[in-house]
């Protein structure tokens, strides 16, 4: 007994495709069960079913078998409502010509009670000649009227199983695959999320993942790092990301062969998506220069990388295993003083000039900052504080340092001082017969004039011609 009604005889190819390509696969469907009514015994073969089947498989990727099973249990969904509660009802698809079959096992009756459990001896005979009552044979059934309930019934069954195969061959495909750089289509906005279209299938880049200062326009053709690949509410789903630092590693593994092969090695990165990135790299090989190869010849390579990054600031710095040396090499071109570095705390304070400070902080303090990213320490910049002395304190130190002479006390020194000579340089080139009017000098100005000479000898100063005149 055949299951009439369950074989579509209007609907051609070319309508599938049309209708598939304007993405209305719905409808698609519910033409496909609602023209099965008034198909004959000898329209079993179905070669419109096995058309759209070959459009899944080729279009979507969704393996026949799946597809196979999908109808039927579409079919067998439908049946259900049509045939009402057969025993053990199921649906077989011929998966070379399309033909659907629906059966249930029915036990073998004197008298039928239940016509959904129980078939009559002389009806199974017609079956197996030698059944019997109590045997248990699979009889082919067919319904009355496959109304439209079970159309409807069937095409959403068939849609939501299309829907998991694909959102099955989705995880299966890219599980595989984060790590990976992918190009896609802006496709349309849900909120601030982008909806990317890559093909076969379709990717979200959420807002987190978005570069603050990008927008994105529908039709738009864009590259994204495939970050991971999560099972959501609806399935499966492909999460990019253009904000991720490793986006910009894999941007670099691309474009410089040198990192692609090993000999370059990123040993670190630290990015502000949108306005700047800090790359350290490093080579075992001496013969290679590590920033060199990677910002390559007249900069080609690493004028790619930013193109692709919308003008976002990249700053290639070479690695080192010195601290001290690693953090200059960061925060270069800014000049730097002085280091104290806090090995247990790993926190360096910085003095630099108060004409370097603001370039080695940064805008907004984003150099500094990002250096702290790059190197794993904490990283204090601060301006060397330049102390400005009083009157009295400069005539006391010229003082001391007079004094501090042999030969010169404290107060022939003060003496000194207060008449202009203010150094041992000065001492040097007076004369002799000039300290000698100076009060409190006098008679010790000859001696003080040797003390001074003596002096400059064991300090290697050079005296000068002027220095031998009143000896």
């Amino acid at each position: 007994m055949p299951l009439d009604g369950f074989l579509p005889n209007s609907l051609l190819y070319s309508q599938f495709v049309k209708l598939w390509q304007s993405r209305k696969s719905e409808e698609l469907t519910f033409r496909l069960f609602c023209s099965l009514h008034g198909a004959s015994d000898g329209e079993r073969m179905n070669a419109e079913i096995l058309a759209a089947m070959d459009f899944y498989e080729k279009e979507k990727g969704i393996s026949r078998d799946v597809l196979s099973g999908a109808v039927q249990e579409a079919v067998l969904s439908a049946a259900k409502k049509a045939v009402g509660p057969a025993r053990e009802l199921r649906v077989a698809m011929d998966p070379k010509s399309g033909e659907l079959r629906a059966y249930a096992k029915l036990i073998v009756a004197d008298r039928v009670i239940s016509k959904h459990d129980q078939i009559s001896v002389y009806d199974a005979r017609k079956t197996k000649a030698d059944a019997k009552i109590g045997d248990e044979l699979e009889i082919e059934v067919t319904t009355g009227d496959f109304g439209r309930i079970a159309s409807q019934y069937a095409k959403q069954a068939l849609i939501q199983q299309i829907r998991r195969a694909e959102k099955q061959l989705i995880f299966s495909e890219f599980k595989d695959r984060v790590g990976d750089i992918v190009s896609g289509t802006v496709r349309r906005f849900e909120r601030s999320d982008v909806l990317v279209d890559l093909g076969k299938y379709e990717a979200l880049l959420p807002n987190r993942e978005r570069v603050p200062t990008e927008e994105y326009q529908v039709g738009e053709r864009i590259r994204c790092y495939v970050k991971a690949v999560e099972q959501g509410a609806h399935g499966p789903e492909i999460i990019l990301s253009r904000a991720d630092p490793r986006f910009v590693i894999k941007l670099f593994q691309v474009e410089v062969s040198e990192i692609s092969d090993g000999t370059i090695e990123i040993k670190g990165i630290a990015r502000e998506p949108g306005f700047r990135t800090k790359l350290a790299v490093y080579t075992r090989d001496e013969k290679v220069d590590p920033v060199g190869a990677c910002v390559g010849l007249r900069g080609q390579r690493v004028k790619n990388i930013v193109r692709e990054l919308n003008n976002e600031k990249v700053d290639i710095i070479k690695w080192s295993s010195n601290i001290r040396e690693f953090i200059t090499n960061a925060l270069a071109p800014a000049k730097l003083k002085t280091f104290e570095i806090d090995e247990a705390r790993r926190r360096v304070k910085i003095i630099t000039s108060e004409d370097q400070l603001s370039l080695a902080i940064g805008k907004r303090g984003q150099n500094a900052r990002l250096t702290s990213k790059l190197t794993g320490w904490q990283v204090d910049i601060e301006a060397e504080v330049v102390v400005t002395k009083g009157f009295d304190e400069q005539v006391a130190e010229a003082v001391n340092s007079l004094a501090a002479i042999p030969g010169i006390t404290r107060e022939q020194a003060d003496v000194l001082v207060h008449h202009g000579i203010l150094r041992l340089e000065d001492l040097l080139q007076a004369e002799a017969g000039d300290l000698a009017d100076m009060p409190q000098i006098g008679e010790a100005a000859a001696a003080i004039v040797a003390a001074a000479r003596a002096e400059a000898a064991k300090r290697n100063f050079n005296i000068g011609d002027n220095s031998s005149n009143g000896a």
